[in-house]
């Protein structure tokens, strides 16, 4: 098939890569021009595993295209997928400019009967917004030409973008009709060969559904964060709590690990907005405004415990950071806890030392100039480097080289054997026997 993908960020790019190995014939555009002349030449704008060598074999046998030209991509094309971000506005809600900016150049350009799908999380009735600025062009240029709009939203993990894309739990498309509901079957056909994994609905049912995912599982860790601070309270360790629930069959093992709170770009922002959306319709979601309150203090755990042992004045004093990332497996440190705790560390006079395996680049770029510039923080390049005289060391990325280290040698590098761990990898008792200090979550 013929598709057009509008965005190459990392929905689109993923998106784009995926379907061109799949065998599919994809353009995909970005206004950006300096961005896809380098995506031509195989730079990637993303840490994603596996994505580059992707993208690379498509676009050099030709089945992935980039151009900025809109109107190119779309000619003769039988789906169009928007993929163009939505980035929160100050209330929380998520600001659909772009998306449909990007449907109105759609009906501009519409020859014939097209099914434009919206990947990228938008609330609940955008569809209906896309449709209409379609066909507001569409009559703008007394054009009579048919489409329908999808919503055929993404549940990519950062880090297992393309695993979870080629091998999806579930293909979830809203259709309002039996032509479309044809073609996006049609499209994902080679996805479910084992078995159907797509799940047909109305259209606002898939929007609601990709909201719904990502708060129910922001749910589950705000939950046991809350836990594992009541744990800490109450001298209990929250490890040995979280193997009791995680064994009851109906909560699973999976989302229920404390730490010092999620970041990134989907949860923050889409709890947010599913929260604005209710208080549109003057409904007070107070779940998840507690998830929302308990997450963005959860981000502030680690400095309180690093300030009851040091105290409130940390000038004088260096920490280690490992990780800057909000999760591993990516670069991106949009909202992470480890950008809340620098700050923090910064601002009660600490010097910091941070390393993280793929994210340093994007922390370059994306930190206060006057941090780096200030020697407020110095990027290092291995994670031991930054240990080397530290007073102490906030682990708060859980990438696998940070897992099993060497505490001996990091022993020796440290000024003070102190780890604050905030993501519970290490075992309080084997730290103890071995001289450090340790402090985690909800540990005992």
């Amino acid at each position: 098939m013929k598709l057009a993908v509008i965005g190459t960020g990392y929905v689109g790019l993923v998106t784009g890569a995926c379907f061109a190995e799949m065998g599919h014939r994809v353009t995909c555009v970005d206004i950006d021009a300096g961005k896809v002349a380098k995506l031509k030449e195989g730079w990637m704008p993303i840490y994603e595993p596996g994505l580059k060598p992707i993208v690379q074999r498509n676009h050099e046998q030709g089945r992935l295209l980039f151009t900025t030209s809109l109107a190119e991509a779309i000619a003769d094309t039988e789906i169009v997928f928007i993929a163009v971000g939505t980035p929160p506005g100050e209330d929380g809600s998520a600001d659909l400019k772009h998306v449909l900016a990007v449907a109105s150049e759609i009906g501009e350009n519409l020859a014939g009967y097209t099914v434009v799908v919206t990947k990228s999380t938008v609330p609940v009735g955008t569809a209906e917004k896309v449709k209409a600025a379609v066909c507001k062009q569409l009559a703008k240029r007394d054009a009579d030409v048919e489409f329908d709009v999808v919503s055929n939203p993404e549940f990519l993990k950062e880090g297992a973008a393309v695993d979870d894309f080629m091998k999806p739990d579930r293909i979830v498309v809203g259709i309002d009709s039996d032509r479309s509901r044809e073609v996006m079957r049609e499209l994902y056909k080679d996805f479910s060969r084992n078995h159907d994994r797509i799940l047909f609905m109305g259209v606002k049912d898939a929007e609601m559904t990709k909201y719904a995912g990502n708060a129910m599982l922001a749910t589950k860790i705000s939950f046991m964060n809350e836990v594992a601070n009541l744990c800490d309270c109450l001298g209990v360790d929250v490890e040995n709590v979280r193997l009791g629930i995680g064994s009851d069959s109906r909560i699973g093992y999976s989302f229920i690990y404390p730490g010092c709170g999620y970041g990134g770009s989907c949860f923050p922002k889409d709890v947010r907005a599913l929260i604005h959306m209710a208080g549109e319709k003057d409904y007070h979601s107070m779940v998840l405004k507690a998830v929302h309150e308990r997450n963005e203090d959860q981000k502030h755990v680690l400095f309180r415990k690093i300030t009851a042992r040091f105290g409130e004045n940390l000038s004088g004093l260096t920490f280690g950071l490992w990780g800057l990332a909000f999760k591993p497996g990516t670069d991106d440190i949009r909202e992470a806890p480890a950008i809340v705790l620098l700050g923090e560390l910064i601002a009660a006079g600490a010097h910091v030392k941070a390393y993280d395996p793929e994210a340093l680049e994007a922390a370059q770029d994306e930190l206060p100039l006057h941090w780096l510039e200030n020697g407020h923080v110095t990027l290092v390049r291995h994670q031991y480097e930054a240990l080397e005289q530290v007073d102490a060391l906030a682990l708060v990325t859980e990438w696998k080289p940070f897992r099993h280290p060497d505490f001996h040698a990091m022993k020796n590098l440290m000024k003070q054997p102190i780890i604050f761990d905030g993501r519970n990898q290490y075992d309080p008792q084997n730290l103890q026997e071995d001289g450090f200090e340790y402090f985690g979550i909800g540990r005992r």
